[in-house]
């Protein structure tokens, strides 16, 4: 019968530092902290180039591919300032400040 644990295993619970968590990554879109689910975003399209990625929540994604096209976020890249000047997004990122960080709910359609 083979053992769970090997007797000279150096990664076993005994010599592990209690190091405190890591903070949580914080969205891109709307700067609160992310909860259980993050979802990592490509600002630039991957169809268009896009290599970077950025952490946020899955109801700020939703609402940036409901508000722009891909040509529009390429457009933006990682500027989010230029995001947030379009009212739509604007108005979300202030009605969602408060909600908790796995806050979901359904996102309207493109609206184009």
């Amino acid at each position: 019968m083979a053992r769970k644990h090997s007797k000279h295993d150096p990664y076993g619970d005994s010599h592990r530092e209690d190091a405190p968590p890591a903070p949580p990554a914080l969205c891109w879109l709307c700067g609160r902290p992310t909860g259980k689910t993050i979802i990592w975003h490509h600002p630039v399209p991957k169809s268009r180039g896009g290599r970077d990625v950025v952490p946020m929540h899955s109801i700020c994604q939703q609402t940036l591919t409901a508000n722009f096209s891909n040509s529009e976020l390429q457009r933006h890249g990682l500027n989010v300032e230029g995001l947030l000047a379009n009212p739509n997004i604007c108005k979300f990122v202030d009605w969602v400040a408060n909600k908790d960080p796995d806050f979901t709910a359904t996102i309207a359609k493109k609206q184009r």
